[in-house]
């Protein structure tokens, strides 16, 4: 698998197995407060990042599935993987050590996940984490993943002698590889950088990156070797995942080099596929310009995709109208698109007695049931995202990011939402994480894991 490569990546490696050792230079001082970047330690020290053992411990955020008395094992998609992991590699814990307003939190992630709580508990900032994470393993930039890293410091993070404060984030991917764990530590302050990553399996430290010299934009990295030398140490460029260099990097010579190389790929792989996804009514009533079909997070352009999917695959446009006929009032009997003026289509709905609506006259409760019911029933083909293009659809899965996912639903509609998104999340192909105030109404639907936030 080769994720697209970076700008000019500092120092090629062609034969990982001659790489120099560290410089001998003393790593750069930690970012203090929890924020600090993981220090590339000694050949054969045990790694830690600073500041973890000795912070205090977070309650941690209640997860259990809705309709149910207790807390109990995450529901996992069916597999027939190598040790019963899933053959889909899929992102399963979300790791907020130090984030915006999360501290040492761990939010697990089920098939289908609500995040809930009040306002600024915290679920929107949890969402934009994961959506970076997801911009870092396709191969993007710092300064894209994180376009106002300042938001992302804790509010409470002290800088240090030299002025610096930042974040930290991670996250854990299950697949045939077992779970791979990442944790990145990105300084947002005075310049924006990653200056540590960590990569880990099995207990084992598989990458691992720390800054040496604050003058060069360059992480000294190690990874996994297991041959005649143990360790392989090489700079990295500092503005991008050096998970989502690795496949670039190492050879994939040794046994070791192939288990950095398969777990490196599953996680790109689990973090990929991403669509965070928020429908804006206000912009899906005008007739749009016809393009490529792949609807836009904000869903602007519905018509567009309809005028493209009711040709395409007749069986899901017939499971959509009979979704939209659940949520939106009056009789449905189809869903369609129609050209209007030059180089422009409109949505309709028919109601079977040869009156059609014009979608821009639904209410906005309408329109998000409608654009979020056509996001669950669609896959990467139809949406503007970053699938990995080398990975056959079998192996992929999907993740809608949906925050505010019953904003302006009645509860006929929320409740239908979340009976198609639970049958939908079952097959595997796709899965869901949402952010709503109250889970309250979610209590007899199979397979929906509630994780609950508050404000402390």
């Amino acid at each position: 698998m080769t994720p697209p490569p970076p700008p000019s990546p500092a120092h090629p490696d062609a034969d990982p197995s001659s790489a120099p050792p560290a410089p001998s230079a003393s790593p750069t001082p930690p970012l203090p407060d929890r924020d600090a970047a993981p220090s590339l330690p000694g050949q054969g020290a045990a790694p830690s990042l600073p500041g973890r053992e000795t912070a205090p411990t977070p309650v941690a955020p209640s997860a259990e599935p809705a309709g149910r008395g207790g807390p109990r094992p995450l529901p996992g998609a069916r597999s027939d993987g190598t040790a019963g992991h899933p053959d889909r590699p899929r992102v399963t814990e979300l790791l907020l050590s130090a984030f915006a307003g999360h501290r040492g939190v761990e939010l697990p992630l089920g098939a289908l996940t609500l995040l809930a709580g009040p306002s600024g508990s915290g679920k929107t900032s949890a969402l934009r984490a994961y959506e970076a994470l997801a911009r870092l393993g396709g191969g993007a930039g710092l300064d894209e993943a994180f376009p106002d890293p300042d938001a992302c410091v804790p509010e409470r993070a002290r800088a240090d002698a030299q002025r610096r404060r930042g974040f930290r984030i991670g996250c854990t991917a299950d697949g045939p590889e077992g779970p791979v764990r990442l944790e990145v530590a990105v300084q947002a302050e005075p310049e924006l950088r990653i200056v540590g990553e960590r990569l880990t399996a099995d207990g084992q430290v598989l990458l691992e990156t720390a800054l040496r010299d604050p003058r060069r934009r360059a992480v000294q990295a190690a990874w996994h070797t297991a041959g005649t030398t143990p360790v392989t140490r090489a700079p990295l460029p500092d503005d991008r995942l050096g998970t989502a260099l690795l496949p670039l990097r190492v050879a994939g010579k040794t046994p070791g080099q192939r288990r950095v190389l398969a777990a490196a790929e599953q996680m790109v792989v689990a973090l990929r596929s991403v669509f965070p996804c928020d429908p804006r009514p206000d912009r899906m009533r005008a007739p749009v310009p016809t393009g490529t079909g792949r609807l836009l997070g904000g869903c602007d352009n519905l018509a567009d995709v309809l005028w493209r999917t009711r040709v395409e695959c007749g069986r899901r446009h017939a499971l959509l109208v009979a979704a939209v006929r659940a949520g939106c009032a009056g009789p449905v009997a189809d869903l369609l698109a129609e050209p209007y003026g030059t180089g422009l289509v409109r949505a309709l709905l028919a109601r079977g007695d040869g009156t059609r609506t014009d979608l821009r006259l639904l209410g906005d409760g309408e329109l998000r049931y409608t654009a979020l019911a056509l996001v669950l029933l669609t896959g990467p083909g139809v949406l503007e995202v970053d699938a990995p293009g080398e990975v056959p659809a079998a192996l992929q899965t999907l993740t809608v990011l949906a925050d505010g996912l019953d904003r302006g639903l009645d509860p006929r509609q929320r409740a239908e939402l979340l009976r198609l998104a639970a049958r939908m999340c079952e097959r595997g192909h796709i899965r869901l994480v949402g952010a709503v105030s109250d889970a309250s109404w979610t209590a007899g639907v199979d397979g929906v894991t509630v994780v609950r936030l508050n404000r402390d």
